[in-house]
Parts: C-alpha cells; structure tokens; sequence
C-alpha cells in the first residue's frame, strides 16, 4: 500500500466501520413486529392494526386517543434491544416551536416530575411545564408511569409526543442465545394510557 492510497484506504474502512455500526442498520436477529405484538397482547385494545413492518396505530375503545406505536432497536456488542415507542400527535392552538423532556426527580424515591428545556421558546415551555403542574389527574398518571423517554416537540401547529415505556420491550442475546419480553403490567398500562390521555387534553388547551 502506497503512502498516497493510506487516506483512501483509511476513509473506507471508517465508512464501512460506520455503516456496520449505523443506528440505521437493524440489528442480526431482530424480528419487526414480534415486540408489538407481544405489546398487542398487553394494552389489549379493540383497535390495533400494524401500519408497516414495525408500526402499528391503536385507538382506545371510545376512540379518544389515537396513537402510533414504533419498534426501535439499540444494538450492544452481542445482544440488542427492542423497545416500543408510543406517538401522540395533537393540534396546536397557535404556530411555535418547543422540545421539552420530562423525567422523574430524585435520587432514590420519586419526588415529582423535572423538565428539561432543548430548543424553541422558552416562555412556551413555561407554559406548558406549568399546565403539567396544575393537571392533578395527568401529574398522578406519570408519577407511577415507568417510562424511559419523554419528549414533547411543537413544530409548526402540531404538538408530538414520544414516550418509551420500561415495559412493552425485549432483550434478545445472541451468545448465550435467549429472548426475553418484559411485559406491560395492568398497573402501567392504566397509567399510561391515563398519561397520554392527560397529554393529549393539556397540549389541547395550548
């Protein structure tokens, strides 16, 4: 290899280095739809129809609440994980932008809900931190609620919100070879469904 080739060299194998490791690339042994509907079972929803490989769109069953239900995977050297993301999307009063990340506060015992600003306007924000706040029946859905993620976007005139729940998730190992569901209890699932519900009503009002 001569001098001159040892960038070009170097510039491919760095770029099938990061296709290998893309977040795009679905993981070996990764089964779409096997997660959501082991999820299926869980909400146990009159209205559950899958959209695509690995999205489904649920409705309760006074049609209420409309979400869309997302695999997404995390690979880690010899395993991956599947976890189900459900998307609430709710017109806007009035044009903005915002991102608002919500998380439990506290060390060892949950003491309420913090906020986390990442763009748009902060006094949009405000608002929205303080209607969570004064929303009793939203406030108690997420105290018990055991999500992972929580984002709340506004582009344009359309709120989003993405919450990943612990549950309604797999672990899949290659070596030892083994797949494990972790469940959506009845308890998780009323609190969920009671959160996104309560989402839905207070992102309404602004």
């Amino acid at each position: 290899m001569s001098q001159g080739n040892l960038p070009v060299s170097l510039m491919t194998v760095l770029q099938k280095l990061s296709e290998l490791f893309s977040a795009q690339r679905a993981p070996a042994g990764y089964r779409p739809g096997v997660t959501l509907a082991l999820l299926r079972r869980n909400l146990g929803l009159a209205r559950f129809e899958m959209s695509g490989p690995a999205t489904a769109t649920v409705a309760t069953d006074d049609g209420r609440l409309q979400l869309e239900i997302v695999e997404r995977t995390e690979s880690q050297l010899l395993m991956h994980l599947v976890m189900t993301e459900f998307v609430l999307r709710v017109p806007a009063s009035r044009e903005g932008a915002a991102r608002l990340e919500l998380h439990h506060s506290g060390a060892v015992r949950r003491r309420g809900i913090g906020y986390r600003q990442r763009g748009g306007d902060g006094e949009l924000s405000d608002r929205l931190k303080a209607a969570i706040e004064s929303d009793s029946a939203l406030y108690q859905a997420l105290m018990p609620l055991d999500f992972k993620r929580l984002r709340i976007d506004l582009q344009g005139r359309q709120w989003c919100v993405r919450l990943e729940h612990m549950g309604g998730s797999e672990v899949v190992n290659r070596m030892p070879a083994f797949r494990r569901y972790i469940p959506l209890g009845r308890e998780q699932r009323t609190a969920l469904l009671a959160a996104l519900s309560g989402l839905q009503r207070v992102l309404g009002t602004l």
